[in-house]
């Protein structure tokens, strides 16, 4: 069976392929778009791959309504009501062209998370090479089937979802037309605790969807967390980012700082390469220390014709003697000729032993 593959902007994405890793602005910005431009600078400096935005107004996300239903309890944003959380939050609109083009600077690609059908043409018109659905959304299959009908990658967040949910926005985003979809394991906690993040998941959904990317979108503190997904086997990697959490922001707290996307980077770098494949050959790195097992040696003179013993024959190292697994099939045995503590024990030097079967 054919791997699962998508392309980002010419960068094939799967397994196979080098993590594929996403930092997320969200609202990192702080209201400033010079602040927005440096996190890009930041962010593709620190080595990701590309850089999401979030692409909604308080008007198309909510209702500017304060009643129990639209006030937030618990939480990073508790007391807030929605309106005034996303008024607070959004990436206006006139950023995104500068963003875009700093990110064909950069070098980087530059996609978003849309919220509404209007959100998906405005993206399309600045030539989105992918669309994210946020885990919030994965339940709007109207906007999940227009970001679809763009022909463009989805990478689709399943936080709060439960298989049904998922199968459900697969199945809609596939007949839509999306050009391969990603499926990104996401706790929707803010932060996630590590032992809520039942990373074993990653592989069910890989066998579960196995025409499907399978990555983490991750919100726990630090990087361990990434790069034990990719040793399990994620292909894409999600985290928000800011300049430094001391300056506060909607997502602050439980973003990374430049230097630790670049060390959660290199670590899930490590990672993926460490991953290989099944093998059970000598490899190149440990090819001159073979020399070194143990084997069998004389390791007391030993007179012509006289008894193999424990006391004249061992196991040691070096290994350039015959293997250890034959040590009591020589014991009892003559020695055919002198036998000179420190020899490398051969069975030429053995009288009467018999080959292995």
């Amino acid at each position: 069976m054919r791997h699962p593959l998508i392309e980002i902007a010419g960068r094939p994405i799967g397994p196979g392929h080098p993590p594929y890793v996403i930092a997320e602005l969200s609202g990192n910005h702080n209201g400033r778009l010079e602040r927005a431009l440096a996190l890009m600078e930041a962010a593709a400096a620190a080595g990701a791959d590309a850089v999401k935005l979030q692409t909604y107004t308080a008007d198309t996300i909510t209702i500017d309504h304060d009643g129990p239903d639209f006030r937030i309890e618990g939480g990073p944003w508790g007391g807030r009501t929605l309106y005034d959380l996303y008024q607070e939050a959004h990436t206006p609109w006139e950023w995104h062209p500068q963003l875009f083009v700093k990110g064909r600077e950069l070098g980087v690609a530059v996609f978003s998370s849309p919220f509404d059908a209007t959100a998906v043409a405005f993206l399309e018109r600045l030539g989105a090479p992918a669309f994210k659905i946020a885990s919030f959304e994965l339940v709007d299959i109207p906007l999940i089937r227009a970001a679809a009908r763009t022909g463009k990658p989805l990478i689709m967040s399943t936080g709060l979802a439960d298989l049904d949910d998922m199968q459900r926005a697969v199945e809609a985003a596939r007949a839509a037309g999306a050009a391969g979809l990603c499926l990104l394991h996401c706790v929707s906690g803010y932060p996630t605790p590590p032992e809520d993040c039942n990373l074993r998941t990653i592989a069910d959904l890989a066998a579960r969807f196995p025409d499907v990317v399978i990555g983490l979108s991750d919100h726990t503190l630090g990087v361990a967390v990434p790069t034990a997904a990719v040793a399990l086997g994620a292909a894409v990697i999600e985290k928000h980012v800011t300049l430094a959490r001391s300056d506060g922001g909607p997502d602050a707290g439980f973003s990374l700082e430049p230097h630790e996307l670049r060390q959660m980077i290199e670590n899930i770098g490590i990672a993926s390469r460490a991953l290989g494949a099944p093998s059970y050959r000598l490899e190149d790195s440990e090819r001159g220390n073979i020399q070194f097992r143990r084997s069998l040696y004389v390791v007391r003179d030993v007179a012509a014709g006289e008894p193999l013993s424990p006391e004249n024959v061992r196991s040691i190292r070096p290994g350039h003697g015959m293997p250890p697994r034959l040590l009591d099939r020589v014991i009892g045995l003559r020695a055919a000729r002198a036998l000179a503590r420190g020899e490398a024990l051969r069975p030429d030097m053995i009288v009467g032993l018999e080959p292995e079967d």
